[in-house]
């Protein structure tokens, strides 16, 4: 049948060096389904810092047309990871969202009519390294004030894997939020080695997992426990077990070096570029 080009959405391009992934069907029938093409494009899918109101009072007059174009959003994230935090925001008041909620969809719609044809790629870059980055924005929620975790996990080079998710408890300090944050992502960690392994792969151990947090990563390389791991207790376990058995290492990463941002905040244009690029996201149908 020839070279996959086409499959439930995805479309693959086979370059020179490597092989590339992106949704640009979709998203452009995206946008004509909801009557999107002649809205201007934006730099970022959500303003830097904002914070989407929980109650207002009021909803969509047609709610249901919110709910459907969000889930064609999450459909997308298969191959924009650039947009993963921002639809996790809007996808929190699909019961009964209101006017604000509608304009911040717009502007994620906006900000993928700019590069419709984004997408990941990946190249051979000649070895099986397993490379993880973790991050947390502490209480970043200022309803509840929960902090949203995110992660990204690369494979010779390539990110594969990658979440961003809002914590189900309130974390009491920005160290036990990041920490829990590295919990999730030595998981996926861990169970991604353990897949590879099973169909007969080869990867290089220890896998690396970086954080910008100097704190947590103290915790994690500390065998004593005290006042401040008590809440987090089953994950200094569970963490330290994986880094004593070689499986793990940590290190440090400034912040403006941490890929895993994107994931947890709203960052401006300039920032969402310059982490798109370190994502390894191209747009190869752009103009040169």
């Amino acid at each position: 049948m020839g070279e996959l080009t086409f499959f439930l959405g995805l479309q693959v391009k086979q370059l020179k060096d490597g092989t590339f992934i992106s949704q640009t069907k979709y998203t452009r029938d995206l946008m004509k389904k909801f009557d999107m093409e002649e809205k201007s494009s934006s730099k970022s899918p959500l303003p830097a810092g904002v914070s989407l109101p929980h109650d207002l009072g009021g909803t969509l007059i047609h709610p249901g047309r919110y709910r459907r174009l969000v889930g064609k959003l999450n459909y997308l994230t298969m191959t924009r990871p650039d947009i993963s935090f921002p639809v996790s925001i809007v996808s929190q008041f699909l019961n009964s969202p209101c006017d604000s909620h509608w304009n911040a969809v717009i502007r994620i719609v906006k900000y993928i009519k700019g590069s419709p044809g984004k997408g990941l790629v990946f190249t051979d870059k000649g070895h099986t390294n397993i490379i993880g980055y973790s991050d947390a924005d502490w209480a970043g929620d200022e309803k509840n004030r929960r902090s949203t975790s995110g992660y990204c996990i690369f494979i010779g080079g390539n990110m594969i894997s990658w979440k961003s998710k809002k914590q189900t408890v309130v974390a009491r300090s920005s160290t036990e939020a990041e920490y829990r944050a590295m919990a999730k992502s030595v998981c996926e960690i861990m169970w991604i080695h353990q897949l590879l392994t099973e169909v007969g792969l080869k990867v290089s151990i220890p896998a690396k997992l970086w954080c910008d947090n100097q704190a947590a990563l103290h915790i994690a390389s500390n065998p004593v426990f005290h006042e401040r791991t008590k809440h987090i207790e089953i994950d200094c376990h569970f963490i330290r077990e994986k880094i004593q058995e070689g499986l793990i290492s940590t290190g440090y990463v400034k912040t403006g070096e941490q890929l895993g941002d994107i994931f947890t905040k709203a960052l401006n244009g300039f920032r969402v570029d310059y982490l798109c690029n370190k994502l390894g996201m191209i747009n190869v149908y752009a103009p040169t």
